[in-house]
């Protein structure tokens, strides 16, 4: 089946002036992103104290965007690049956006004492309901990235009404099994923990290459003057126990599914897609990524959670991304039926134009 090539007219939402440059608008995003630095907060959950940092102040009828970092970084090491990304910024100003940082994984945090029981992922998660009654928000969009993306899933499970969307990055529903066990036994004895973590986030093809980013995390990471809590959300990652997803137990909301097709988590990911609902699951596979798309592919990222907030009736008549309209888009599809059901759709990008947002009816396979 194909599918014809589609136009899609761009309106500004504010014109430029005659004569007034792009390098004039990049000035203008460039300065609004560093007059909002956010505001910090301290939120007191059942389970000890969570830090948020909020931008905007959005619309009240629209959910807030939510965001967990992975093991190893915290909100701003984890989602600076991607949402101060200037396409990113049409998402932004129409939304609230609350990062949170797992407990004691903020800069600056204080050092837990030696023998701190650490919260397990299911009572971190069990610390968002608090989060969203202390900001008075009634629903999300939660975005995380690896234990991040565990900690929102489990919420969202445990509380369906108040998640309106969600995109995770590099998820791993199952807990570990006696392999991974052993395996990480062994890793103790032989590597250090910024070692193990950097596995966790990054590919072997990217360790091996050593790039700056990678340089980057090692030394932040083996600097850190809390290091010994991020170890403690290290160890309680690894004891996560397993979402039991399948098609009975699944998510009530849109999901997307993003993970780089040299990720480390490439296989938990392809796994998770296949448990979750098919008429309500894109599943996102970025050609060349490794296990940190969204500082290593900000654009690409961003337009596609456009097109998913998109999908589910938010900003219908945004601008497409500068992104989309230096190049032509080729879609075309191909599908395998369950009953009458399409189950999968995917969409290859070619060079000048746009493309359709897609719709949260069908599971896609993306490569970008």
């Amino acid at each position: 089946m194909t599918t014809e090539m589609q136009e899609i007219a761009i309106t500004e939402e504010k014109p430029l002036l005659p004569g007034q440059s792009d390098a004039v608008k990049d000035a203008e995003i460039a300065a609004r992103i560093l007059l909002d630095q956010g505001q910090e907060h301290t939120v007191e959950t059942p389970h000890g104290v969570l830090h948020a940092t909020v931008h905007g102040s959005g619309n009240a009828r629209r959910p807030a965007i939510l965001t967990i970092h992975d093991v190893g970084m915290d909100s701003k090491s984890c989602f600076s690049t991607l949402f101060r990304f200037e396409e990113m910024q049409e998402i932004v100003k129409n939304f609230t956006v609350v990062h949170i940082d797992a407990p004691g994984q903020e800069e600056g945090a204080a050092v837990y004492p030696a023998g701190y029981q650490y919260a397990s992922m299911d009572q971190v998660s069990e610390m968002l309901p608090a989060v969203l009654q202390f900001f008075n928000f009634r629903t999300i969009i939660g975005v995380g990235v690896g234990a991040g993306a565990y900690i929102l899933s489990r919420f969202t499970l445990n509380n369906p009404e108040a998640v309106e969307g969600l995109v995770l990055v590099n998820v791993d529903p199952n807990a570990r099994g006696w392999m991974d066990w052993a395996a990480h036994k062994l890793s103790n004895l032989t590597s250090s923990l910024s070692d193990q973590i950097l596995t966790h986030l990054f590919s072997q093809q990217e360790l091996s290459a050593n790039t700056d980013l990678i340089q980057t995390h090692r030394e932040r990471i083996t600097k850190a003057p809390n290091l010994l809590n991020i170890e403690l959300f290290w160890k309680s990652y690894l004891g996560r126990r397993d979402l039991s997803l399948d098609r009975n137990n699944t998510f009530k909301c849109p999901v997307m599914l993003v993970v780089g097709d040299q990720a480390p988590y490439e296989d938990a990911a392809v796994e998770c897609n296949s448990k979750l609902d098919p008429t309500t699951t894109s599943f996102l596979k970025m050609a060349d990524a490794g296990g940190m798309p969204q500082l290593t592919q900000p654009s690409k990222l961003t337009e596609a959670f456009k097109y998913f907030i998109q999908g589910m009736g938010y900003m219908a008549s945004s601008c497409m991304t500068r992104l989309s309209r230096s190049r032509t888009t080729s879609l075309s599809s191909s599908y395998s039926m369950e009953g009458s059901r399409s189950r999968s759709r995917t969409l290859s990008q070619g060079s000048q134009g746009g493309q359709l947002p897609p719709s949260p009816s069908n599971t896609m396979e993306v490569s970008c």
